[in-house]
């Protein structure tokens, strides 16, 4: 059977729910950027795709679905991309194909590795899957005391981060190798590799290859003097690949190729509809709703990728038998630090536009964010602690003594997990926007708000039975050749395309809603040059 007819074997339901459901995160993530931002939508598209799925083994796990969903798609956060719009904007027909091409590649880099990381609690045993659990522990206390001492010993306004001396192409260069001395420290412990601890070197060890040889050897930056962590994410996938394909992983990476095609097509798409709408001459807040198409269109890539597997992988049986920390974790991960990291921004949007709201209530400052020029510990981190504490006390007991709060089918508290989580962050979204509310919010928040009341009711319905689940291997290769191949062709012909309408619609002209960035030429604004002190960095 070909490929696209176990695609058309997907539940509408999925498409539809997983598709709103990350264009919701991702419009919100607009609010909050970077990697922890990414988390949110990858968590909540996560969780859509199992409760759709109909697969009682997935509900069973939809707090770790949701976990590794937000890491994997937290990755891309890292990505500057702003600039590359602006050049499909800039009038300029080199660099409009030049931005068009690159959006494809920064929505594949984006998108490939939400596949992994979703691939993983949806194939594992269980043995396999809790291996993953303590690596994390230890890279997220690795990356929380650099934070601390970062912030400690080289803090610098984030506009003056290239005076820092740990600036190296404004990558992520250091949470990266602390996350692989961190995991190396777990080897030691375990006594040696394992699955989880060697998938993270593997992507580790990639995203420092090929920042190496990409921007240091061969001096190819992508949207200069912005950050080059897009090279680091080329070694993630490629790192990924090279597990895969070492440990017989074929459906894994037919996951991230199919979701990284689709999604880079998306996120390239989202601009160019943008642009279309762009030329009605209608005044509105264009960005957001950029943003909001490119999420919906990342989660047709994201169903594509993973609800395939959803009907061509063997059901997981004992799926939950995991240490009961490790279902806590997961919980207390997705509820509490995901957004607190978000939330907390919102505390200190309100501190600086609300005239009446001191930084400090009491001697203690509003909020903290553990580090120590900002006073590390405020009132919000004494609530959200709080709130951490009560849901690790909540679930304790649940794990002892079953409580009426939870519901006793796997799919009941799937559908809560996700009721509780998409609100949450719908609501703190708005509390951020609210002190500076004004009508051409309404495209964002006004919405996201009527896109959850939607994906609220599309949840709350009985998903569709799974389909029955068909062998993957006997045609993966060939389907894996066929999606890089057909892949690469449609992505060619679709950026072509792109180029030549952005040249007939708006012919030489910049086009509204973004600065003037040119890439090549005589009048280009590009520029390798790092910075100079006392400068702001672009």
């Amino acid at each position: 059977m070909e490929l696209t007819a176990y695609l058309s074997q997907i539940p509408w339901e999925m498409w539809i729910l997983g598709a709103l459901s990350l264009s919701i995160g991702w419009g919100i993530r607009g609010n909050f950027g970077h990697e922890i931002g990414a988390a949110m939508p990858g968590a909540l598209a996560s969780m859509a795709i199992v409760i759709m799925s109909g697969r009682p083994d997935w509900w069973q796990r939809i707090h770790y679905f949701a976990m590794f969903g937000a890491i994997g798609w937290s990755f891309g956060g890292s990505m500057s991309y702003m600039q590359v719009v602006s050049y499909t904007h800039s009038g300029h027909s080199l660099t409009i194909f030049y931005g068009f091409a690159n959006l494809f590649v920064i929505g594949f880099l984006w998108s490939a590795p939400g596949g992994i990381a979703i691939a993983m609690p949806a194939i594992l045993t269980s043995d396999q899957l809790k291996l993953f659990f303590f690596p994390f522990l230890v890279v997220f206390i690795g990356w929380a005391l650099q934070q601390f001492f970062v912030d400690l010993f080289f803090h610098r306004h984030p506009m003056q981060r290239h005076e820092s001396p740990l600036y190296w192409y404004d990558t992520d260069w250091l949470d990266v190798l602390i996350a692989m001395i961190a995991v190396l420290i777990v080897v030691i412990m375990r006594g040696g590799f394992d699955f989880s601890t060697s998938l993270i070197l593997h992507m580790g060890v990639g995203w420092y290859v090929a920042f190496l040889v990409l921007v240091n050897l061969l001096k190819l930056r992508m949207t200069p003097p912005r950050g080059d962590n897009w090279s680091g994410c080329v070694g993630i996938v490629l790192g990924a690949l090279v597990f895969c394909f070492r440990n017989g992983l074929e459906q894994v990476a037919l996951a991230i190729l199919l979701t990284g095609i689709v999604g880079g097509i998306g996120f390239a798409s989202g601009q160019q509809i943008k642009l279309l709408f762009i030329k009605t001459g209608l005044q509105t807040n264009w960005h957001s709703i950029l943003e909001q198409i490119q999420g919906f269109l990342f989660g047709i890539a994201l169903v594509a990728g993973v609800g395939t597997l959803s009907i061509l992988t063997p059901r997981i049986t004992a799926a939950t038998d995991l240490p009961v920390w490790t279902h806590i974790f997961a919980v207390v991960f997705v509820l509490v630090i995901i957004t607190y990291l978000n939330h907390r921004k919102a505390a200190g949007t309100w501190i600086e536009q609300v005239e009446s709201l001191p930084e400090k209530f009491f001697g203690l400052p509003t909020v903290g964010l553990f580090l120590r020029s900002k006073g590390f510990f405020g009132w919000f981190e004494i609530i959200y602690v709080s709130v951490g504490i009560a849901f690790i006390l909540i679930l304790t007991a649940h794990t002892k003594n079953p409580i009426d709060l939870i519901p006793e089918s796997w799919l009941g508290r799937s559908q809560l997990l996700y009721l509780v989580f998409l609100w949450w962050i719908v609501t703190f979204n708005f509390e951020r926007a609210l002190t500076g509310f004004s009508p051409h919010r309404l495209v964002t928040e006004g919405v996201i708000t009527f896109n959850a009341i939607i994906a609220t009711i599309l949840m709350a319905l009985k998903p569709s039975p799974a389909k029955e689940i068909v062998p993957l291997f006997i045609n993966c290769v060939t389907w894996l050749m066929d999606i890089a191949f057909y892949g690469t062709v449609i992505t060619l012909v679709i950026i072509t395309i792109f180029w030549l309408l952005t040249r007939i619609v708006f012919s030489d002209h910049p086009i509204a809603y973004s600065g003037l960035h040119i890439r090549f030429g005589p009048e280009r604004t590009a520029t390798k040059a790092k910075p100079k002190p006392g400068e702001r960095h672009p």
